[in-house]
């Protein structure tokens, strides 16, 4: 495998289209999945312990505490497979395959009392307009494997590219991670200053939830599987300031959605350009200028070269 090989062919072609079904249904398997990790996990700034992450083979929840011991789980999107791993050296799998929320949620807790590990969550999704109980959901019921592990892929070039672009910046920043409630991959970067109270309002999460994540000054930026063809890379501001709408972003394909309140980036103008990192990293710069310059963000403080010690290396 050439690692240094970052052209077109490594940005998967998977229209929106192509895998309503199995998207919704995994969007749910996701949320089962990351509320497992918010149960036993202790609160983190902006919910930042509740994440997923791109790992090799798919999306991982790292390890969560569970008493003295503690456990991780996996979304294998190369053999397709959940798999529960815990400190004793045990291990369950849950094959990947096309069966209802309900029916994976039975596997997942049946698998989890096997291993000894007493799982309690929620009983219904966030984030979504209709939030049918997992336990009762036999209307999500699909699972194209092919579908999945090209997400997979997606994810993995953006994560890479937004890993490089976080490195410029040495100011608070949030991990490139995985949030399963809006189902995107998301970095956060917070000028230091308080933000004024979000209003909330997202659908079948509590107020409360918003007021914690938006409590700092942002500019946030991320990819998701909407907003295009193949899905849109996004960057927003929180509290938006004056003149961020209109300030010139880059690649020009770039548009800022006053539906959204957020610039939209199509994954496939990324995917089809003749450089698809340089593109990225173009929108993901020029969109936090917008942020950070009609914020009156203290740049010279938040910002540094990350090739600052490549000579001694």
């Amino acid at each position: 495998m050439d690692a240094q090989h970052h052209g077109a062919e490594g940005w998967p072609r998977l229209r929106i289209d192509d895998w309503t079904d199995t998207r919704e249904t995994l969007h749910m398997w996701l949320q089962i999945v990351g509320k497992l990790r918010l149960r036993n996990t202790s609160l983190l700034n902006h919910w930042w312990n509740v994440t997923l992450y791109v790992n090799p083979r798919g999306l991982t929840t790292s390890l969560i505490p569970y008493g003295a011991a503690a456990f991780d789980i996996q979304f294998d999107f190369i053999d397709h497979q959940l798999l529960i791993r815990t400190t004793d050296g045990s291990t369950r799998h849950v094959a990947l395959q096309a069966m209802s929320v309900a029916e994976f949620h039975a596997r997942t807790f049946r698998a989890l009392d096997e291993l000894g590990v007493d799982a309690h969550i929620q009983s219904h999704p966030n984030e979504v307009e209709t939030a049918i109980p997992f336990a009762d959901d036999l209307e999500h019921a699909s699972y194209d494997s092919q579908a999945a592990h090209m997400f997979w892929r997606q994810l993995l070039q953006a994560n890479r590219v937004m890993s490089d672009f976080r490195c410029r910046f040495v100011g608070k920043s949030s991990p490139v991670h995985f949030f399963w409630g809006a189902m995107d991959l998301a970095c956060t970067r917070f000028s230091g200053r308080r933000a004024p109270t979000h209003p909330g309002g997202a659908p079948n999460l509590g107020d409360w939830v918003m007021v914690e994540g938006y409590s700092r000054e942002l500019s946030s930026c991320g990819f998701w599987p909407g907003g295009g063809e193949e899905g849109a890379f996004y960057a927003y501001a929180y509290p938006e300031p004056d003149g961020f709408a209109s300030h010139p972003v880059h690649p020009p394909p770039a548009s800022y959605s006053r539906d959204e309140g957020e610039f939209l980036l199509p994954y496939e103008v990324v995917r089809t350009s003749d450089d698809p990192d340089r593109t990225l990293l173009a929108f993901l710069q020029t969109s936090y200028e917008a942020a950070a310059e009609h914020g009156d963000w203290d740049r010279s403080s938040l910002e540094d070269d990350p090739g600052r010690w490549s000579q001694p290396r």
